[in-house]
């Protein structure tokens, strides 16, 4: 028994060959057969030929979304076992945390589903009418497959009301404590499954994180510290390292030939921006920062930042401020350019000095969230990250670095990039791309489908002119 017939226009665009995965109500000509919403139909071309099978929904703008290239029946047990097999083995193959995204909608083949494996918990979202209705089948292989201590939902996404679909939260499976602590990079985070953003925690950032290690060191000869021999040091100094039992031949002192006795004397001056529950900053700690500044503008998820920071025995290094990055970055540079003008002479000192501290930092990093979440939105998205980028710019030290990103898919990679060069013409700086990146392994994209390449990550080396 065949499944119901999806006939496509004859003058459509033809994505679908192109191995886009959707097919927009305004592509189809007619319905052959009794499909109900959410059953498979057949893809076909207008003269007949078959394309692709999906799942059908008419209440949806992206009317088919497809799950196959060659004809198949049921979306059962088995159909799902076969695909999540196929997630976990290439998981296996380039992720080296278990704890990660198991399976990314489309990307996996496996649209309107994501799943991420948080301390054995998987945490699903079920985004569309066609998987939703079969999420019994679904639970069923995800525990075959998986094995998990439980499952919990956090289908409360607007989208699903483009579906028709009522946002749900809740426990499918076993057992789903709110709070879990997972491991990333060999750093321990803490992650709430319940009330943090999305499922919890950001997986795609996983490889750029670990990409700002080269910039974490190599700054002490800034601050006048140098490698010499221990004999030059005077005998006191050289006894304090015997005792201690240090036994290096060579010890870092400082311009005055004194020893240096933090060990983190060659780290940089850090500061991260939106920094949700402090990712960034552990992994700047972790690679060998100085010092970080943790901001973001919710107190619950500096709360949290905090704990991260303890568990990883950070505490040392790290201050947290509770801010708008915005306003918190223009106090800065307000601050930066009264120093300025004072080092000059001409200034009223006796004023008290505005603008907050006036701090510049070796590494910038900015991960705001998404400025543009429709194409409408796209020119304010602009101004925001020409803002935050300008801003950022002029507070890293001269010949530091800024480590910047975008979430937002309708900021295309060559307007992210222009927008930043005009923040940087506008600061004064020149810009040398270092590093330039997407989502990690364990949020693959299918090469067509734009809207899978929505996550910009750059690592600019920062110069004034």
């Amino acid at each position: 028994m065949s499944n119901p017939k999806i006939y496509l226009q004859k003058a459509r665009k033809k994505r679908l060959e192109q191995g886009h995965p959707w097919v927009y109500a305004t592509e189809i000509d007619r319905l052959e057969g009794d499909a109900q919403p959410g059953d498979l139909v057949d893809v076909v071309t207008h003269q007949g030929r078959y394309l692709a099978t999906g799942y059908w929904n008419p209440k949806s703008q992206i009317t088919v979304r497809v799950v196959a290239y060659q004809p198949i029946a049921a979306m059962d047990a088995d159909f799902f076992r076969s695909r999540l097999r196929d997630c976990q083995e290439h998981r296996r193959r380039f992720v080296a945390d278990a704890d990660c995204r198991l399976v990314y909608g489309e990307a996996d083949f496996l649209p309107g589903l994501v799943v991420d494996r948080f301390d054995n918990v998987l945490v699903l979202q079920l985004l569309t009418l066609g998987m939703d209705a079969r999420r019994e089948a679904l639970i069923e292989a995800l525990i075959d497959v998986f094995q998990p201590q439980g499952i919990y939902e956090r289908s409360d996404v607007s989208v699903r009301g483009l579906e028709g679909l009522e946002e749900r939260t809740g426990v499918l499976y076993g057992d789903c404590p709110s709070i879990l602590q997972i491991e990333e990079n060999g750093l321990k985070l803490e992650v709430d499954i319940v009330e943090g953003q999305k499922t919890g925690y950001f997986f795609d950032q996983r490889e750029n994180r670990a990409a700002i290690a080269p910039l974490m060191t190599g700054w002490g000869g800034r601050s006048g510290i140098r490698l010499a021999s221990r004999e030059t040091l005077d005998a006191g100094a050289q006894e304090a390292l015997s005792l201690s039992g240090d036994n290096r031949a060579l010890v870092p002192v400082n311009a005055n030939g004194k020893l240096v006795t933090f060990p983190y004397w060659d780290g940089a001056s850090v500061l991260e921006c939106f920094a949700h529950t402090g990712s960034f900053t552990l992994h700047a700690c972790k690679y060998g920062a100085k010092k970080v500044t943790c901001l973001d503008v919710s107190e619950h998820a500096i709360n949290t930042a905090k704990r991260n920071v303890e568990r990883n025995g950070y505490s040392d290094r790290v201050e947290f401020v509770v801010a708008d990055a915005f306003e918190y970055l223009r106090a800065q540079v307000k601050g930066a350019e009264e120093r300025k003008q004072r080092s000059l002479g001409g200034a009223d000192t006796s004023k008290k000095l505005e603008g907050g501290a006036g701090r510049t930092w070796d590494v910038v990093i900015l991960d705001p969230p998404a400025f543009a979440k429709t194409k409408s939105a796209v020119p304010g998205a602009c101004r925001g990250y020409k803002d935050i980028n300008l801003q950022g710019l002029k507070l890293v030290n001269d010949g530091g670095y800024l480590v910047t990103a975008s979430c937002s898919y309708h900021m295309r990679p060559e307007l992210f990039l222009e927008t930043i060069q005009e923040a940087a013409v506008d600061a004064g700086k020149l810009l040398r791309l270092v590093e330039w990146r997407a989502a990690g392994k364990d949020h693959p994209q299918l090469l067509g489908v734009n809207e899978g390449h929505y996550l910009k990550f750059a690592i600019f080396e920062v110069r004034s002119k």
